[in-house]
């Protein structure tokens, strides 16, 4: 895979090579840690126990005049499941999400300048990520398989999100997330080298989406070691 090819999903910005933290391209924002519970997921989304009886939210298109939206109408795409699958490559994360049929670069464990898939992270503690977004119709749910411990990268609805505001919420692997509508995030982060999770979301969605770089000239490091429970 070509760089063109393997960096093609920043959002806003053409890139032939990610901008370099080394060269000062680019500064860091260090998310900031908390374990994932019914309290602190609130306005963020909702712990999910069961993925076979996970419902998704669905959103009812927006009214763009004064004539409102037939009842029951808007909201008829139902929903699609499947897997979402990831492995690290080396020194760069990789997602491939079955759902919908595209895969995905998320993040890398060393420089982004510098990154290579055929070199081992120098640390695996924390991985830099340079985009997100959200769905404005629909939530989706990602469930671990095998007990995969994972980290949400998520900020709260609101399209003058910064880099600032994202939260990294740890999961052990023994529950998944429900993300709401309108909720910023990536692709899941496990903590293993490779993961599968079982994917519910809209089949029909709509993303928006923020680049770090092109916006903010920042990568957001995403913590992978859990924070304290104290």
């Amino acid at each position: 895979m070509d760089s063109k090819t393997l960096f093609s999903n920043f959002s806003g910005t053409d890139f032939a090579r990610p901008p370099a933290i080394a060269r000062n391209e680019a500064r860091v924002v260090e998310a900031r840690a908390v374990w994932a519970t019914a309290e602190s997921l609130a306005g963020y989304g909702r712990l999910v126990a069961d993925f076979a009886s996970a419902e998704v939210a669905i959103v009812t298109w927006p009214q763009p005049g004064r004539r409102p939206v037939v009842a029951g109408t808007g909201n008829e795409g139902g929903v699609v499941a499947d897997v979402f699958e990831f492995a690290r490559k080396g020194q760069v994360q990789h997602a491939v999400n079955r759902a919908v049929g595209r895969g995905y670069v998320t993040g890398w464990f060393d420089d982004p300048g510098t990154a290579r898939e055929d070199a081992p992270p120098r640390d695996s503690t924390r991985l830099f990520t340079h985009e997100a977004n959200y769905h404005p119709d629909g939530g989706q749910v990602f469930h671990p398989r095998a007990g995969a411990s994972f980290v949400a990268l998520l900020a709260k609805p609101g399209d003058d999100v910064r880099p600032e505001d994202f939260v990294a919420f740890h999961f052990d692997g023994r529950a998944g997330v429900h993300i709401d509508p309108g909720v910023w995030h990536q692709p899941v982060f496990p903590l293993g080298e490779t993961a599968v999770f079982d994917d519910k979301q809209g089949r029909v969605h709509a993303c928006i989406a923020v680049d770090f770089i092109g916006e903010f000239g920042a990568y957001v490091a995403v913590p992978l070691l859990p924070p304290s429970r104290t």
